[in-house]
């Protein structure tokens, strides 16, 4: 009861319902630092690009704008979200509508029958009344703000799940890329894989001549054939990984993907640069912390709800139209009713229900700030992590490719040792599978190094 008898001069004197609300200021950095990739070389980490982007103008294989244009129009989850949109939108009308008084048009006939042991002449009375007005049921006068504010904190809700539908958005987008990447890998390294098959096969085939004309062991043989075997194995095991690939990007879409069969290599692929240049302001773009910032203003604006809750409520109920004994009589001179209904509430006794309402409302506040902070210190360094990792997968894959063109060079060498009996049966077979493993993690790096791009893009709130 203290605080309520100290918060009314105080709002009476004038004071807002609702502070004053002030962005937080950055809780991170100004800028993303740079990595060190290479030998006294610094990896260009920031970025210049417009805060969003069209998404066709990073991702530009034909084929996959395909798949993403799907994926937005039959993706279920999308459609959950825009729906949630639709719903906090219809929410804030509502809220919005509370500050405007509702007028109704009614018409009604009454009639009642009084017996003679009630009737003041001793006599049955037979009266009846029609009436036709135009009325005004429980209209609030906001002086104080409360709808006003109430108002503000549907509205910011509505802005927020609009945020989060970006925030989805981009995330679909960036699921069908990664899963269109992983669909192009997993081919090209099935079709490594095949291949590979195939030549050992073969390989075994000749194993088994030799053999029969006295030129190889039975080791050589079993060697051939536990080779062969396994990469039968990982033949297999890649086809069971494209299998779900192809299932996950079927998902996304929301119907039959396309196959990537006929799509370039995904060393062809590519997704366009972010240069340097921008800071990291960029991330208070990010549908995520714009809709962290919205929820924040609704509980800003709740607090001034609360506060507004302890000062009188002025509730007005009026009809004006017309009344008569007769139908006939109803639009005739002198037939003109009104009624006018003002009724003002004062909390008095609620046993610290207000006041708790107050302190719930401020600590909630609070937490929205927490959040909002937070939400910006993640975003930092999800950036700052797919930036570190933009440049050193450059450097990974440089290095990976250079380790599969010496395995391919050296298996060359090894196959002409062989066939000029210099060379070990065993040696060839580690030549293939060191060739074998280096091609597969090629593909697998540059696969990541293309995600990460496209992660960067979402993670910067730029689509």
């Amino acid at each position: 009861m203290s605080k309520r008898l100290l918060l009314i001069p105080l709002i009476l004197a004038g004071c807002s319902m609702a502070p004053d609300y002030k962005r937080p200021d950055l809780p991170v950095p100004p800028t993303w630092q740079a990595q060190k990739v290479g030998a006294g070389e610094t990896a260009p980490n920031a970025i210049n690009a417009p805060k969003i982007q069209d998404w066709r103008t990073v991702f530009t294989d034909p084929q996959l704008q395909a798949l993403i244009v799907a994926a937005l129009e039959h993706n279920r989850d999308l459609r959950i979200a825009i729906g949630r949109i639709e719903e906090a939108r219809a929410l804030a009308g509502l809220a919005r509508a509370d500050r405007f008084p509702s007028i109704d048009l009614g018409a009604q006939r009454s009639a009642a029958r009084t017996p003679p042991d009630l009737s003041a002449t001793g006599r049955t009375l037979t009266s009846q009344r029609y009436d036709v007005n135009l009325g005004m049921a429980a209209f609030e006068l906001d002086f104080w703000g409360r709808l006003q504010n109430l108002d503000a904190v549907a509205r910011a809700n509505y802005l927020a799940t609009e945020e989060a539908q970006r925030t989805f958005r981009a995330g679909l987008i960036t699921d069908v890329v990664n899963a269109w990447l992983t669909q192009l890998e997993l081919t090209e390294r099935l079709a490594l894989a095949d291949a590979t098959v195939k030549s050992r096969e073969q390989s075994r085939f000749l194993i088994g001549k030799r053999r029969d004309v006295g030129l190889a062991g039975d080791l050589d043989a079993l060697q051939a054939d536990g080779v062969f075997q396994s990469a039968r194995a990982e033949a297999a095991n890649l086809a069971r990984q494209k299998a779900a690939a192809d299932n996950a990007l079927r998902l996304l879409v929301g119907k039959d993907a396309v196959t990537a069969s006929s799509s370039p290599s995904i060393r062809q692929q590519a997704i366009a640069e972010i240069k340097e240049g921008l800071s990291a302001e960029l991330l208070l773009a990010r549908p995520d912390v714009l809709a962290a910032e919205q929820k924040l203003i609704a509980a800003n604006a709740n607090i001034g709800a609360a506060r507004a809750a302890f000062l009188p409520k002025i509730v007005l109920t009026a009809t004006a139209g017309t009344a008569s004994r007769d139908l006939g009589g109803l639009f005739e001179g002198g037939s003109g009713a009104w009624t006018f209904a003002p009724a003002l509430r004062l909390p008095l006794f609620d046993f610290g229900r207000l006041s708790d309402n107050v302190d719930l409302a401020i600590v909630r506040k609070t937490i929205a700030v927490a959040d909002y902070e937070k939400t910006i210190q993640q975003a930092f360094r999800d950036v700052a992590d797919l930036l570190a990792a933009r440049d050193y997968l450059a450097t990974q894959l440089e290095a990976q490719d250079a380790n599969a063109k010496s395995q391919a060079d050296r298996l060359k060498l090894v196959e002409a040792r062989y066939n000029a009996g210099v060379s070990s049966h065993l040696e060839l077979l580690d030549a293939q599978r060191e060739q074998f493993a280096a091609q597969q993690s090629a593909l697998a790096v540059r696969r990541l190094q293309l995600s990460t791009a496209a992660s960067l893009y979402k993670a910067l709130g730029m689509l």
